[in-house]
């Protein structure tokens, strides 16, 4: 996987609100973010479909955020983790370490939501499965995102077994946001081995508590939250 060309872009917009009262106001639960996208890059340079549905999970949970200490693991532009920290968590946004031009693209993408890498929001290159001192010094964690990391089944245990890591002898979460693309892919073996277990999020309570279908995010597509936690 290469960080892909050099193109021109576009910004996409993401509207948060909060639940509708009952005479309509919802001033004071507002919040825009705004993503510059290379729709002719690599993998990391837009926003795929699985992360606006775990950024819309967060932003019906924005009361519990602050304070948090939260990692984004594979977060392309970083809306989830963009949208955390302006909910008032301390945010850490970690892409491939092999990928140095998504890495300053990311910083953009916190720019243009006025939070400053380095200050308001940490950037880190990591390699999954490797555990440098980088990752040594990414503990404690409060809750780790990650939205469509389950992409490519070769790097499934790279993911579970850094997660398993973070998570080791905390009751910390894995928050996880992704596509099924296929029947025949499957983690549980993986889950089991590196003393994890997950249970998928109920999707129904998030329009309730968002006051947004989510049936409208998800289209025609197979997607689901995810959460993993240390056995």
């Amino acid at each position: 996987m290469s960080d892909g060309p050099v193109v021109s872009g576009q910004l996409k917009k993401f509207v948060f609100r909060g639940k509708s009262l009952n005479n309509g106001d919802t001033r004071g639960d507002y919040l825009e973010i705004v993503i510059p996208e290379l729709l002719s890059a690599g993998y990391s340079f837009y926003t795929w479909p699985s992360a606006p549905l775990l950024a819309w999970y967060l932003w019906s949970q924005r009361k519990n955020l602050r304070g948090l200490r939260i990692l984004e693991l594979g977060c392309g532009t970083g809306l989830p983790g963009i949208l955390a920290a302006k909910c008032g968590a301390h945010v850490t946004l970690t892409d491939s370490v092999a990928l140095p031009r998504s890495l300053h693209h990311l910083s953009g993408c916190c720019e243009a939501n006025g939070l400053i890498p380095g200050r308001d929001v940490q950037i880190l290159g990591l390699a999954w499965g490797l555990f440098l001192a980088d990752v040594h010094n990414l503990r404690p964690v409060d809750l780790i995102l990650a939205s469509d990391c389950f992409y490519e089944p070769s790097q499934f245990e790279e993911v579970l077994s850094t997660v398993a890591f973070l998570l080791d002898g905390t009751d910390s979460r894995f928050l996880c946001a992704y596509q099924e693309r296929s029947t025949d892919w499957s983690i549980e073996a993986l889950l089991q081995k590196w003393g994890l277990k997950g249970a998928l999020l109920d999707l129904d309570s998030l329009s309730e508590s968002s006051g947004i279908d989510y049936r409208a995010l998800v289209g025609d597509r197979s997607l689901h939250l995810l959460e993993i936690v240390a056995v």
